[in-house]
């Protein structure tokens, strides 16, 4: 049996989970307005939490906000659980699914067989829809995906009790109940707000604006401290949180971009739609960051890929996203 359920395939798992559950009850969210109500943008320079064995920078909040924050924002009741026992969640599972109500997942992506060999890391924090079950093959709506594709029961429980750093541990949640109308304009506002206070008023250097000046500092030094080969290294693992996991921080923008644009047009607001053309700039200006990392790695460095010239690439990224982010809480006041 497989509950009927429009599958749209996304940039990034959270978000198109978000926007696939609430567009199967009726609401209409997409995977950009998932994000933007959910307050989804996010940088942080995590050299204490390490992937890997290298320092963690992420361009994202933790795995599971964006849900809590989105679903609260407009009014949709969602239920989440984890479990100990493999036995007592995968039943539990079943039994919503036997309900006939789709249940989202949070996995290890490395033991979901569907996943191509040479894409398949250690990485626990994949969320996809489970939508029904034929005995032990269940039918799952992982949207970066194009379609619907199937999982046997004892792979869906090893990724789902994967181990290691942020452990799923049976992670499983579904939408208990709808709103009669969902207030888009204040869920807009709440979301931008939000984003825009963390980005430049975060307590911590580390964290924010202050953290994308900080990963700055470091890449600069990173040859003198640590040598050229564990450079590279420290760089490439930017440059893959940047750009492989979870469309990463050029992608990250170029979404949030998306919802401004919506937004602009939702709310009545040209003055959106001028920054969400600037935030698309600033993801090209990471991407091109990016650009330079990877002929680094590659052994294919030009003159404009020195470390400080790259250092030199991040400090724009940071003064242009200060600049767009006291703009925005302005209008979004």
């Amino acid at each position: 049996m497989q509950i009927p359920f429009e599958h749209r395939q996304s940039a990034h798992c959270e978000t198109g989970v978000a926007a696939n559950l609430l567009s199967h009850y009726g609401l209409d969210v997409n995977e950009a307005m998932a994000f933007g109500i959910g307050s989804g943008l996010f940088f942080g320079y995590l050299p204490f939490i390490r992937l890997n064995h290298l320092p963690l920078t992420t361009y994202r909040i933790t795995t599971g906000g964006i849900m809590k924050r989105l679903t609260k924002r407009l009014g949709v009741k969602l239920h989440m659980t984890q479990f100990r026992n493999p036995r007592k969640a995968m039943d539990a599972l079943d039994r919503k699914l036997d309900e006939g109500v789709p249940v989202g997942c949070q996995t290890g992506g490395y033991w979901l067989p569907y996943f191509p060999q040479a894409y398949r890391f250690h990485f626990n924090m994949h969320n996809l829809v489970v939508l029904g079950r034929d005995g032990d093959d269940y039918h799952i709506s992982d949207p970066i995906f194009e379609a619907p594709v199937t999982c046997h029961r004892r792979d869906l429980v090893k990724a789902r009790f994967a181990q290691g750093a942020l452990a799923p541990k049976g992670k499983m949640y579904f939408v208990e109940s709808m709103p009669s109308a969902a207030d888009f304009p204040h869920a807009i506002r709440r979301g931008i707000r939000e984003v825009c206070r963390t980005m430049l008023k975060a307590p911590v250097s580390l964290i924010g604006v202050k953290g994308i000046r900080k990963l700055a500092r470091q890449v600069e030094i990173w040859p003198d401290k640590f040598g050229p080969e564990k450079a590279l290294l420290y760089l490439g693992q930017v440059i893959r949180m940047q750009e492989e996991i979870g469309t990463g921080g050029a992608g990250f923008r170029f979404i949030y971009a998306a919802f401004l644009q919506q937004a602009a047009t939702l709310m009545a607001m040209p003055r959106l739609q001028e920054l969400s053309a600037e935030m698309t700039a600033i993801g090209d200006r990471w991407r091109q960051f990016a650009v330079s990392g990877a002929r680094n790695c590659k052994g294919r460095s030009r003159a404009e890929d020195s470390y400080p010239a790259m250092a030199a690439i991040i400090r724009e990224c940071a003064d242009r996203e200060a600049a767009l982010y006291r703009e925005l809480l302005a209008v979004a006041h």
